[in-house]
């Protein structure tokens, strides 16, 4: 007997079978399943009205591709897209309309969510076209360079949705799920590339653009040498990161360091930087922002000493970062892994009882339940523990910045607690390839050899290596520009973006007060060079 999915995949064969099922059945009903945009259906007559008299008086601008996958990205992508023809572009809105990026859709039912997106797109039509990237045909066959590339998209596709590093392609799940995300990201990488040759836009936009699709479109753009824009949100409402030429997870901070370095923080600078420091440690919210960073408050480094059984004996800290996350994909060094650097350097703490090691499980596991503890890889590398090694797991009620209070070293692959640890003079090591690597207040070995050679010299002397006045003055300003110049301000975070909306509709965007405060973001967009300049002269 044949499965419902395997009917619905034999009725997708057919010619036509789900159109005709669309326009008799389904084209005047809302979606009743995930792939659902009923409230941008809503929200696009509303948002048209307002835009196009705009769009007719604005100077000519960019032509522009925004690509976006997945219903969500969708949603949002088309208001960005008539604001943006509001200032003059003119912009095509690249569609994959799938609603999962990890299990198999049925023929049938992936026509359908075409030819819904397809039909409640129109109403953008003309001011800004629609190109859905399942009915692009005569794909190129993608350059052996661009197809390494994709494949490295895909790689990390697999840690991404299993929130793992280290998988096993003998698993039959494992497996399928490398070749679903395979083809997926072929298909998108070869229809964006045979599309861009053709048209040449002046510009690319794509959320992320570090994983998926996304990804995937992202190495065609830049395979071209099109100028690409990426974009993601942290934990603040009403602001976005941006990237150029680069995936925005990656957080490459390389353009705006020399220009940051000489802006010497002021007293008011110092003063909200500090605040966000206390709001952490104290295990409070802060700004526009629900997230907490600490789920205990601070009680000071020597109520944990206690509490931990420490001695006087050098404190290491290993900060962990959250395994699946897309800002840890991509940044490996001399390890082949964080599993591996945590592996080996447990390893080889064990054989050194001069020093107290204490690990420290991102707090942020407690979140993401389904993905692989680093816990776990500590029990892997050591399964008994001895007593200078201390494991404080993710929902211990332990604050980890009384653990940098008592640290003598502390060690990080990418989470930002390395950046203030350097705040408050502690030496780090530095082993993934993360933002604030190389920028004169961290050290950063470059081999296995280097990593432990700064090992036995550090341990031999921690004083001798605390951060002087001069680099203590480095982290905190590095700091204060990335936590608060890096995010631009913007009105519609993808997380609560409909709650966003009702905050900042279409129409308070583009009046005076919105261009006021949003208007130079929405041009970085499509001129990113203005990224810098707007560094150059002042913060946002």
């Amino acid at each position: 007997m044949l499965h419902r999915a395997q009917i619905r995949n034999w009725l997708g064969e057919i010619p036509f079978a789900a159109d005709v099922y669309w326009m008799l059945r389904q084209r005047n009903r809302p979606r009743r399943e995930h792939f659902s945009m009923e409230r941008l259906r809503q929200a696009l007559p509303r948002a048209r009205q307002i835009v196009e008299p705009l769009a007719r008086a604005a100077s000519p601008g960019k032509e522009v591709l925004f690509f976006a996958t997945l219903h969500y990205w969708i949603e949002q992508a088309s208001l960005i897209s008539l604001v943006l023809a509001a200032y003059g572009h003119r912009v095509t809105l690249m569609t994959l309309p799938y609603a999962e990026w990890h299990y198999r859709v049925d023929k049938f039912t992936q026509r359908q969510r075409l030819l819904y997106t397809r039909h409640l797109l129109a109403a953008l039509e003309p001011l800004v076209s629609h190109q859905p990237m399942p009915e692009l045909r005569a794909l190129p066959p993608l350059p052996a360079a661009l197809q390494e590339a994709v494949e490295e998209v895909t790689q990390w596709d697999l840690q991404y949705t299993l929130m793992q590093e280290e998988i096993d392609l003998t698993s039959p799940h494992h497996q399928a799920l490398l070749e679903l995300r395979r083809e997926r990201n072929t298909f998108a990488a070869r229809a964006a590339l045979g599309w861009m040759e053709a048209k040449r836009p002046q510009g690319v936009i794509i959320p992320n653009g570090l994983i998926l699709e996304m990804g995937a479109v992202f190495r065609a753009a830049r395979f071209l040498g099109i100028p690409t824009v990426t974009f993601e949100f942290n934990d603040q409402r009403e602001q976005i990161w941006l990237a150029y030429n680069s995936p925005i997870m990656q957080q490459d901070t390389d353009p705006f360091w020399p220009i940051w370095r000489q802006k010497p923080l002021t007293e008011a600078m110092y003063q909200r930087l500090a605040d966000l420091e206390n709001a952490r440690r104290g295990a409070r919210v802060w700004g526009k922002s629900q997230r907490l960073w600490q789920y205990v408050s601070a009680q000071g480094g020597e109520v944990t000493r206690r509490q931990l059984g420490l001695d006087e004996r050098p404190v290491v800290v290993l900060a962990a970062n959250v395994l699946g996350d897309s800002l840890t994909l991509g940044r490996n060094l001399f390890a082949s892994s964080m599993s591996e650097w945590i592996r080996r350097t447990v390893r080889y703490f064990a054989r050194r009882p001069q020093a107290q090691l204490v690990i420290r499980i991102h707090p942020g596991e407690t979140l993401v339940p389904q993905a692989k503890s680093m816990a776990s890889v500590v029990r892997e590398a050591l399964p008994d523990l001895p007593p200078h090694i201390h494991l404080v797991q993710a929902a211990d009620k332990i604050n980890t910045y009384d653990l940098l209070e008592i640290a003598d070293l502390v060690l990080t692959y990418t989470t930002t607690v390395g950046l203030e640890a350097a705040m408050n003079g502690v030496p780090v090591l530095v082993c993934g390839k993360t933002h604030y690597r190389g920028r004169g207040f961290t050290l950063d070995p470059t081999s296995w050899e280097e990593y432990f050679t700064l090992l036995e010299r550090i341990l031999a002397a921690p004083r001798n290596f605390r951060l002087d006045e001069a680099q203590r003055a480095l982290a905190w300003t590095y700091a204060y520009h990335f936590f608060f110049d890096y995010p631009r301000p913007f009105p519609w975070r993808l997380l609560h973006f409909w709650e966003d909306l009702k905050v900042w509709p279409v129409e308070r965007v583009l009046s005076a007060e919105g261009r006021a405060r949003f208007g130079p973001v929405f041009q970085m967009l499509t001129e990113p060079q203005k990224m810098l300049e707007a560094e150059t002269v002042g913060s946002l």
